[in-house]
């Protein structure tokens, strides 16, 4: 009997090795779900075992690849003036012409970043927190300004071709008293005027002017400014010492958005050349849309020219501005 016994499960354990080596043709759908889970989990390890492998460093230069700059064409004159404009070498040994405008883009966005990092996304919120700041410093220091106050004279237009290297200090001193005249009319307000919504505004827009000025008075005195900017500033200033605001405005156009038929900057309006070419000259070119730094200081001459004909009014009402 025992013989027996031990005969069929011989017979049993040969019958079901056969029938599970044998491919059969039908799968349940249990192992289906057990396999799919199963490729599933080795392909997620596989993932976080080649993501372990990355170091740090290439994980920093993979996500830190190069942006396309070929939005920023500008020309070489272009760019040596900004560089030099920032004291930085017009070229470095073995530099192209593209890897001198990268330079620039680099060193633009950094100042860019350095900006915001100071004064935050809103610097006219900072010049607003500041302003107690500042009309404390002017308090103190009033009466030294009006000791150092030195007297310029109105600019003579013919110097733009005699001798325009004259122009920069007559220009620098003008514009540098008349914000001076701006900050103590500020300062002379009274408290309850001060003190008020309107009265912030006004002394934050004056901060705010100040500071976006810098670069202007920087340019002036490396006497550096482009040729066709200093003649439509020399005509600001000059109209408006004489009070001539409507003509200072007018000078202030043509710097501002040119009078050019395409300001924006096109220069090929169609596939042939045409006769009136010529007339999209350098000297119409809309320099508030040149970069940030101008448009700021552009804007704040136009302050310069308001608060100057709000404190000394023309004779002529016709002299006035819009």
């Amino acid at each position: 009997m025992e013989a027996l016994k031990a005969e069929i499960a011989v017979k049993r354990k040969t019958v079901e090795a056969v029938s599970s080596s044998r491919p059969t043709k039908y799968m349940r759908r249990g192992d289906i779900e057990r396999l799919k889970e199963e490729e599933e989990r080795r392909a997620r390890d596989a993932k976080e075992h080649t993501a372990k492998s990355v170091t740090p460093f290439q994980e920093s230069r993979v996500s830190e690849s190069p942006r396309p700059e070929s939005s920023f064409n500008i020309s070489n004159e272009e760019t040596v003036r900004r560089l030099r404009a920032k004291g930085q070498p017009i070229r470095l040994f073995g530099e192209s012409d593209k890897d001198r405008r990268l330079r620039l883009r680099a060193l633009e966005l950094l100042e860019e970043k350095d900006h915001e990092r100071q004064s935050g996304q809103n610097d006219f919120k900072k010049a607003l927190e500041d302003v107690e700041n500042v009309e404390r410093e002017l308090r103190n220091k009033n009466k030294e300004k009006r000791r150092g106050d030195t007297e310029v004279g109105v600019i003579d237009l013919d110097l733009v071709k005699t001798d325009p290297d004259k122009l920069y200090p007559l220009i620098y001193y003008a514009l540098k008293r008349t914000l001076k005249e701006w900050e103590e009319s500020m300062d002379e307000r009274p408290e309850h005027v001060k003190r008020s919504t309107q009265g912030k505004l006004a002394a934050a827009i004056q901060v705010q002017s100040a500071e976006y000025l810098k670069p202007l008075f920087k340019t002036l005195r490396s006497r550096s400014l482009p040729s066709d900017m200093l003649v439509r500033i020399a005509e600001i200033v000059h109209y408006m010492q004489k009070r001539q605001y409507q003509k200072a405005n007018d000078s202030y156009l043509r710097l501002s958005i040119g009078n050019a038929p395409w300001p924006i900057g096109v220069t090929m309006v169609g596939i042939h050349e045409r006769s009136a070419r010529e007339k999209i000259s350098t000297d119409q070119v809309a320099h508030v849309l040149n970069d940030e730094v101008s448009r700021k200081y552009i804007q704040s001459l136009k302050r310069l020219l308001t608060f100057s004909q709000t404190k000394y009014p023309p004779d002529d009402v016709s002299q006035l501005m819009g």
